[in-house]
């Protein structure tokens, strides 16, 4: 195994990639052989470190892909929707809710129907619901604390957005299934290739750059003309990629070979 400077990277997103060497997150950072901690310690980046690493790389000025800030808030709505408040971005209203007494003050604040968030950690359209009356909101309450309310906009679509390393790699409407409000594709939701409008696309690389996120499945909506936020999504599925005609592993190499991450 070489030893010098290499292409580096501890998860499994290049794996596939020929100039990256991917050697596994290992939490035990004792485990890894003394070749392999030759090969971290001298590459001059480190590709998908995982949020275990970010922090520690960062923290020991270790340059880093994606950015530490991508990691900070993977899977993470309630900071996510903090930060997009911080710098102004377009969101349809959210409200996050603690303590006993959430139901009085959810309705305080929305109107039914509305959409309810499992806050951290959910994927796939999994843990969305739309809550259309008090008993569905009260089963809502049940099983996720803090609450995470979001104003329901009546659309069949949204459009996903992959920014990789400040450039728009690919874009496509997703569109829901008959009945179905979610237009995820893990809820049959369905990939539309019809162009995504430039002021969807400009929304997308400013809110990426301001955030400092560099490898990001933004999800954004269109209501009564404007253009919305709705999440990021750093654990993003490749689907819409593959339908693009996209080699994600060559698309990947060349940007490792050219420096653009």
């Amino acid at each position: 195994m070489h030893t010098g400077q290499c292409n580096i990277a501890l998860e499994g997103r290049l794996r596939n990639c020929c100039n990256v060497i991917t050697l596994g997150v290992r939490p035990n950072f004792s485990d890894y052989s003394p070749e392999e901690k030759d090969l971290i310690r001298n590459a001059p980046k480190i590709y998908y470190p995982s949020t275990f690493y970010a922090d520690m790389f960062s923290a020991t000025g270790k340059p880093i892909f994606p950015s530490v800030h991508t990691y900070r808030f993977v899977q993470d709505k309630i900071k996510q929707s903090a930060l997009f408040a911080l710098m102004g971005v377009p969101v349809p209203k959210t409200r996050t809710f603690y303590g006993k007494k959430s139901f009085e003050k959810v309705l305080f604040h929305f109107d039914f129907p509305m959409v309810g968030k499992i806050p951290r950690g959910s994927a796939l359209g999994r843990g969305v619901f739309l809550l259309k009356n008090g008993a569905e909101l009260n089963r809502y309450l049940e099983i996720s604390r803090p609450a995470y309310i979001q104003e329901y906009f009546p659309i069949d679509r949204d459009m996903r957005i992959v920014v990789i390393g400040g450039r728009i790699i690919c874009a496509y409407w997703r569109i829901a299934s008959p009945g179905e409000f979610r237009t995820n594709l893990g809820q049959k939701g369905r990939i539309c290739f019809d162009p995504v409008p430039e002021e969807a696309k400009a929304l997308a690389l400013h809110t990426t750059a301001g955030c400092g996120w560099d490898d990001v499945g933004l999800d954004i909506c269109r209501h009564d003309s404007r253009y919305y936020v709705l999440e990021a999504n750093m654990k993003y599925g490749r689907q819409g990629l593959v339908e693009a005609g996209i080699d994600y592993s060559k698309m990947m190499e060349e940007m490792v070979e050219k420096r653009q991450i």
